[in-house]
């Protein structure tokens, strides 16, 4: 299977994190996006991984590289015309079916039973009350999909594709899109890929729509810090003891971190090097690699490397790389390198 994964995208609802990392590595539950994505495909048959970047590519290529070891190749957006643009950039990569993985969200999805698919591709949807906001797809009593709606004003579907495509006729997708760009078929000033999948339908594509139940964004700061609740929800699971400290279980801490004098948990991930003293962290906190927490108190939030947090209240908060935050505000996002520093001087 070859994998395409989009990540040119500027992430400008994520600011002001996205000036100075791209959107897949803006961190939830101790590890950045792309790398949860990237830890649901390591049991696969992968032939090749293409990423198309952009705006910071190059972090994108070394923390892939320093991480993982698939098979990858880059192609580079330099005008963000959409989707559709964007897979088009692939062309001379991909020979064979493809699986196409947009990194705006953390799912749960069955992707071993692809290579046994009978029908042209798979399109990964679910249920959800407002379809207005999403693409949707009709499907006929077969279960195959009929029509791509984009934002509908009118509720058609309640199936939202999730950004998750599975294509065997590679080289018809291509056509396909060519034919978008040739009529110049935009929506909202974009070449979308649902696009030039409808023109796949319309000459007969049969495309079948495969529901999943977990489908968490990741685009937003609210929707960031939900899902970084969903992942501690699931994946912490280790009632760790200290005798300088009180831990309420679960709780997932690294072996070099140090904690003295605190309250930890529940659902805290708590990476290598952090030390936290005097404190009460939790519940929901994700404290990344080297973060370090003084005499404070945070809960529902997530403090990214080497960041220091001191003498500080912090809930919904979203702490950047190597910020430093001596605060008794109650709700911040720092970027990286910030500094917030509202106490008197002594």
């Amino acid at each position: 299977m070859q994998i395409v994964i989009p990540v040119a995208g500027l992430g400008t609802r994520l600011r002001p994190h996205t000036h100075t990392k791209p959107k897949p590595l803006v961190s939830v539950a101790g590890k950045p996006v792309l790398g949860h994505i990237l830890d649901k495909l390591t049991g696969l048959d992968i032939e090749k991984m293409v990423f198309i970047v952009g705006y910071l590519g190059e972090q994108i290529k070394a923390y892939v590289a320093d991480n993982y070891d698939f098979p990858t190749a880059y192609v580079t957006q330099k005008e963000l015309r959409g989707q559709a643009h964007a897979i088009r950039l692939t062309r001379e990569h991909i020979t064979g079916p493809m699986l196409i993985i947009f990194v705006d969200t953390i799912f749960e999805a069955d992707l071993d039973s692809l290579e046994r698919v009978r029908a042209d591709g798979v399109i990964y949807v679910k249920e959800v009350e407002d379809p207005r906001r999403f693409g949707v797809v009709t499907l006929d009593n077969n279960g195959t999909i009929t029509r791509f709606v984009e934002k509908p004003s009118e509720p058609v579907s309640n199936l939202a594709v999730v950004g998750m495509y599975y294509i065997k006729d590679y080289a018809l997708l291509f056509d396909c899109i060519d034919e978008l760009i040739r009529q110049g078929q935009q929506t909202q000033g974009e070449y979308y890929l649902a696009d030039a999948l409808q023109l796949m339908v319309d000459r007969g594509t049969r495309l079948n729509a495969w529901t999943i139940d977990v489908w968490e964004d990741c685009g937003t700061a609210e929707s960031l810090l939900q899902t970084n609740r969903y992942l501690l929800r699931k994946t912490v699971t280790d009632g760790q003891s200290s005798e300088r400290a009180i831990i309420i279980p679960p709780v997932s801490i690294a072996p070099s971190a140090k904690v003295e004098n605190a309250v930890v948990g529940p659902y805290v991930s708590v990476g290598e090097g952090c030390r936290i003293t005097n404190s009460v962290i939790g519940p929901y906190v994700s404290l990344a690699n080297r973060s370090e927490v003084v005499h404070s108190i945070i809960k529902d939030s997530i403090v990214n490397e080497g960041s220091r947090i001191e003498t500080a209240m912090l809930s919904h908060s979203l702490i950047g790389n190597n910020a430093h935050v001596r605060s008794n505000l109650k709700r911040l996002n720092v970027g990286d390198t910030s500094q917030i520093d509202d106490w008197l001087s002594e």
